[in-house]
């Protein structure tokens, strides 16, 4: 089998190898190449020590040299040299005590934690596949090389690197290294919550959000999401629903674009359902009430996950407004718009289309019409260029100063005032007018 090499990376493999040293390209950047996707980074894997990469580059960065690891810059673009080693005991759940340096490609490999992610290449050996990668491949599954107890106790994140591969590949999880990670779920607790966080949102935008349920049936989620395991638990006897509620969550997932917020959006829009949840005489279930209290929980548990602000804030407000009702009128949707934001709205539509869809069929064509009805209005909104925010006054802070209102609150007070007159009369949103409007307020308050 033939890889194209990048220049940069087939620079690097000839400069070892001229020097007498192995080297070839190394892990998931071989693994995308055979599956025809574009690697996201080269790393490179040679007999040459550190020292001795070093001498051969003219800038080099000490990136992890303790483990054996120094990152080549040519044209200012960083690629990943790691010498062949044999790590010693993990004490940490992810870095060996110690690692040995070796002149064997073979155990270099031993120590990578799947298959499919332990093939090796240059130009003159070719595809180095000493344990199974390609039929792995070819099978459409992730297995641990080696003993898949001692991987995960290596490092334990990698029980959700393997349900993540299984997620962007599309793959089954083989059953030893399944049950493996069943048996060692608990050791997570090791792992920094930035390390789950990246390998969660990595997850859930693959191509395969729901195997998510994956993590659930092998007790990952029980130790990084335990908010979750009481969704998937929790049934819904309710004409509007026809699966549990993380069944419901992890069909929603599929119903919106691969985008962070929106993935994690559905994820967390129906979390607080088990906390909610009521039954009345005739034994339909009810959870008035989730989308604020899931709102509470997802800023609790996207901060415990140490997520950015930003994200955090957009997928909490999403949660909040997922199922508010909206007056379907050109005002209605300008105060709907208004009031949830104007930069979170589109992204609600899609929220409430994948909500609908992973319901029951009971007047689904009633509540896909109103959302297109909803949709229509809004793009409406746009097309007209309606004032749906302060930043689309005609006047600002300024000119009300202009005026002889004081600076401070009497100005928040009288722009929000405004803000709500243009909502309901989106045509008085003329510089002039409001400037009157502001004139005539003044006036009064003087009487």
């Amino acid at each position: 089998m033939q890889i194209a090499l990048p220049e940069k990376v087939h620079t690097i493999l000839e400069t070892l190898t001229a020097a007498g040293f192995e080297a070839y390209a190394v892990g998931g950047c071989v693994r995308d190449c055979v599956l025809h996707r574009e690697p996201n980074d080269w790393d490179i894997t040679t007999s040459a020590e550190p020292a001795e990469v070093k001498k051969l580059f003219r800038r080099t960065v000490d990136t992890g040299i303790r483990h054996g690891t120094v990152t080549v810059l040519l044209d200012r673009e960083g690629f990943e040299v790691t010498t062949y080693r044999i790590d010693g005991e993990y004490e940490d759940g992810r870095h060996p005590k110690e690692v040995t340096f070796t002149s064997s490609l073979e155990e270099d490999l031993k120590r990578r934690d799947f298959t499919i992610n332990a093939m090796a290449y240059n130009e003159r050996a070719g595809l180095v596949d000493l344990f199974g990668g390609m039929d792995d491949i070819a099978r459409g599954v992730v297995r641990c090389v080696g003993s898949a107890g001692e991987r995960f106790t290596e490092d334990a994140l990698r029980m959700l690197r393997a349900v993540r591969f299984s997620a962007q590949l599309g793959y089954e999880i083989a059953p030893e290294t399944k049950e493996a990670i069943r048996r060692l779920a608990p050791h997570l607790e090791r792992i920094s919550a930035e390390r789950i966080q990246a390998e969660l949102v990595k997850l859930v935008t693959s191509p395969h959000p729901d195997y998510l349920r994956t993590a659930y049936e092998t007790g990952i989620t029980g130790q990084i999401l335990p908010e979750f395991d009481l969704c998937m638990e929790t049934q819904q006897h309710n004409p509007h629903h026809c699966y549990s509620v993380g069944e419901h969550i992890l069909h929603a997932m599929r119903e919106v674009p691969p985008n962070k917020a929106l993935r994690l959006g559905m994820l967390f829009h129906d979390i607080a359902k088990p906390q909610t949840l009521t039954v009345d005489e005739e034994g339909i279930t009810h959870n008035k009430g989730h989308a604020e209290m899931g709102a509470r929980m997802t800023r609790d548990i996207l901060r415990r996950l140490k997520f950015d602000n930003d994200t955090t804030d957009t997928v909490s407000r999403l949660v909040l407004c997922h199922d508010r009702g909206t007056e379907l009128t050109p005002r209605g949707v300008r105060r709907a718009v208004s009031r949830i934001g104007a930069d979170i709205f589109p992204m609600l539509l899609a929220v409430r289309y994948a909500d609908i869809m992973a319901q029951s069929d009971y007047k689904r064509e009633e509540k896909l019409q109103r959302l297109e009805r909803l949709r229509e209005l809004y793009e409406e909104i746009l097309r007209k260029n309606e004032c749906i925010n302060l930043k689309g006054l005609a006047v600002g802070g300024r000119d009300l100063i202009a005026l002889g209102i004081p600076a401070g609150k009497a100005i928040g007070d009288m722009l929000q005032e405004l803000l709500a007159l243009v909502l309901e009369e989106p045509e008085r949103n003329t510089r002039d007018e409001l400037l009157a409007v502001c004139r005539d307020r003044m006036q009064s308050f003087r009487k």
